[in-house]
């Protein structure tokens, strides 16, 4: 099935203003698939402390800058209609467990996935990106609210790990994030995580997959943990687990 999906590790990178460094990015996205007309649909269930409208209001001006508007499904009363007729669905970052909990209360998520699977664009962001995979289980986030599965909504076959960060800060003595990955392998031998860093993103559009950024990202499958800094490099890791 066609795939529109751009999915960034996170919504800033160093001391950039909120989503700077993927304006660009977005704005060629949205001019690669012109069904984008109108407002887009926009997620913020992920959002716990900042509160959706405030939410709404922060992306919507990061999105000025491209002429880009949405419009939050938070305020919408017919949600499901929302998804189903949206030229294209944004999710934005925060705790992913909150995120998909209230896909599941809403009954969002079975529709958010049929729209997706017929090539509507979606990019996401952090919790955003972290859904697109198929389970949540490689998330950073701590589990504040228990939804009904961590089944998400399944639309690359490689789980994700954004924020991902290599090596071991000074004095910190908590698992790192690959010992993470490699605990999250041994009990479920069968599947790939891709790491990606703070920078960086995926861009699957039908059958490609390409890795945007500067930085190295890494693949951890029951090979290793595998480095790329390209798409081909990548391509190449996860078509041999």
């Amino acid at each position: 099935m066609p795939k529109n999906l751009l999915l960034f590790s996170s919504s800033r990178v160093g001391h950039t203003d909120y989503l700077e460094h993927a304006l660009p990015d977005i704005q060629s996205f949205v001019d690669r698939n012109r069904q984008i007309d109108g407002p887009l649909v926009f997620i913020p269930y992920a959002g716990i402390s900042l509160g959706f409208e405030q939410y709404e209001e922060k992306v919507q001006q990061a999105f000025s800058n491209i002429d880009l508007e949405i419009r939050s499904i938070h305020g919408i009363k017919d949600k499901l209609g929302a998804i189903k007729d949206a030229a294209g669905i944004i999710t934005g970052g925060g705790n992913t467990f909150a995120l998909l909990n209230s896909l599941y209360q809403e009954n969002l998520k079975q529709p958010l996935i049929k729209k997706l699977e017929n090539g509507t664009p979606y990019i996401g962001w952090s919790a955003g990106s972290n859904i697109a995979g198929p389970t949540i289980r490689t998330t950073n986030d701590m589990p504040i609210i228990e939804p009904p599965s961590f089944d998400a909504l399944n639309l690359i076959p490689w789980q994700l790990n954004p924020h991902y960060i290599d090596g071991n800060p000074p004095g910190h003595n908590g698992e790192t994030r690959q010992q993470r990955m490699e605990e999250f392998l041994l009990l479920n031998p069968h599947s790939q995580v891709i790491g990606i860093p703070e920078g960086t993103a995926l861009s699957i559009e039908n059958q490609s997959i390409k890795y945007i950024g500067q930085t190295d990202g890494f693949v951890f499958n029951r090979n290793g943990k595998q480095a790329f800094r390209n798409s081909e490099q990548l391509v190449q890791i996860i078509s041999k687990p």
